[in-house]
């Protein structure tokens, strides 16, 4: 069950603490190598914020955090197309972990975050189909079908083990 929320400076610090550890994140990632030869594949590190704050603070907030992120990675990163991209996809990705927030428990996040991640992908393809106005982009969803989920199990992972760790550490 997600606490009481915070109020007034106290969540706003929260709230901007965890856009800057997300967006950080992002934008160190981005200037990674590629992991594979498929181009397009990442881990989605920051999406761990995301997860955490959807469990934690609640689907207001998390929303509030990955709108933020995608905005701002955006700008900071110069490749203003990419807001396009990320944002179906967070976008997508939110619904997901809000339906499933409802069916499973905060110990279960580890199976939230892979459907997500496929979800993620799907939503990104699906803004590239509408911006290239052609179906033909679905074809890379059997590459990212596997990624997302790969990508979602070890960010879902991060995620519980952020949370255990944070719970241990009191309010």
């Amino acid at each position: 069950m997600t606490p009481p929320p915070a109020k007034g400076a106290r969540r706003l610090t929260r709230l901007a603490l965890l856009t800057a550890i997300a967006l950080t994140i992002f934008l160190v990632e981005a200037q990674l190598p590629p992991l594979t030869a498929v181009p397009g594949i990442k881990l989605g590190l920051a999406n761990i914020v995301t997860v955490y704050a959807m469990f934690t603070l609640g689907p207001g907030d998390a929303l509030l955090i990955l709108c933020a992120r995608v905005f701002l990675g955006a700008v900071f990163s110069g490749q203003m197309m990419t807001l396009i991209y990320s944002a179906a996809g967070g976008l997508l990705s939110w619904c997901v972990l809000l339906l499933l927030r409802r069916l499973l428990t905060r110990e279960q996040i580890w199976l939230c975050s892979p459907v997500a991640g496929v979800f993620h992908n799907l939503g990104q393809l699906l803004a590239a189909a509408g911006v290239m106005k052609t179906w033909a982009v679905l074809a890379y969803l059997p590459y990212l079908v596997p990624a997302g989920i790969l990508a979602g199990l070890f960010t879902g992972l991060c995620a519980q083990f952020l949370m255990a760790r944070l719970d241990k550490l009191g309010p």
